[in-house]
């Protein structure tokens, strides 16, 4: 536990000194020069100074970040619940072939990808637009959603659908009083986990974006283009990770594992 927890956290820590740190050089295991020693002295913001002003775009690359990851998941979640239910519970001809179509997203090059909607999307007008972006956030999340979706199907099975049938309920009752509640843990797991990949998607952002849209993870890419990481672009670096943070205590505080077998009922 001590080995695994060293890997995960271990990072961090450089990062976190590097962030607070003026001047360290090899072979100085510490900072020669913190940054709030030299924060009196200077003219310009330094380190956590730069990340938390206007200056950074920080606060701009926030906001798109989360919009964008907001919009995709609830388009996605739109177009995989109908998909899935069909995926796990119908037979029809080429299932095979449309579920292996399905993860080709996954097996191209993102690069191919960008390069390819970006020819596309210059000729629509939609390049450098939120649009144009939040459709490119389309393609990698959906195989993601509708697998976790499509397994959760599985495991719910049709009898308790069956059981309210019988016992009078209608579609939309049956819908919204017995697979809804049974579904809503995978739905928001699936949910969690298309926004995360989304905020750290950065090849499709940065090429359909061209330089009009920011997020998080192109604004991270800007900083350390250079080669060198400094304070501010480490200070940047742990907010990029801050999206996984939140949404891993979220997903330890309300999807419990065995949330999945009672759903989210009384």
């Amino acid at each position: 536990m001590i080995l695994i927890v060293g890997f995960i956290l271990g990072p961090f820590l450089p990062l976190i000194i590097q962030s607070l740190a003026f001047r360290w050089a090899w072979p100085d295991l510490l900072p020669s020069t913190w940054w709030m020693d030299q924060r009196e002295i200077s003219k310009l913001p330094l380190a956590w100074d730069y990340v938390l002003s206007p200056y950074s775009r920080i606060l701009e690359a926030t906001i798109n970040t989360v919009l964008i990851g907001s919009i995709v998941t609830v388009i996605c979640l739109a177009i995989c619940l109908p998909a899935a239910r069909v995926l796990a519970r119908e037979s029809f001809r080429g299932k095979s072939a449309f579920e292996f179509f399905l993860s080709l997203p996954l097996i191209v090059p993102e690069a191919a990808i960008g390069i390819a909607l970006l020819m596309i999307f210059i000729r629509m007008g939609i390049a450098g637009s939120y649009v144009g972006i939040i459709i490119a956030h389309l393609i990698p999340t959906i195989p993601y959603m509708i697998r976790m979706l499509t397994a959760v199907y599985q495991g719910l099975g049709k009898d308790f659908e069956e059981q309210a049938m019988i016992l009078g309920a209608s579609r939309w009752q049956v819908m919204r009083l017995v697979t809804l509640p049974m579904l809503l843990p995978g739905v928001v797991a699936g949910a969690l986990f298309t926004f995360l990949v989304s905020t750290n998607i950065f090849l499709l952002t940065f090429f359909l974006g061209q330089g009009k849209i920011i997020t998080l993870p192109t604004l991270l890419f800007s900083k350390i283009a250079g080669g060198t990481l400094d304070a501010s672009a480490a200070g940047i670096t742990l907010v990029v990770t801050l999206p996984g943070v939140v949404l891993l205590i979220i997903s330890e505080r309300f999807i419990k594992e065995e949330a999945f077998g009672k759903g989210f009922g009384n």
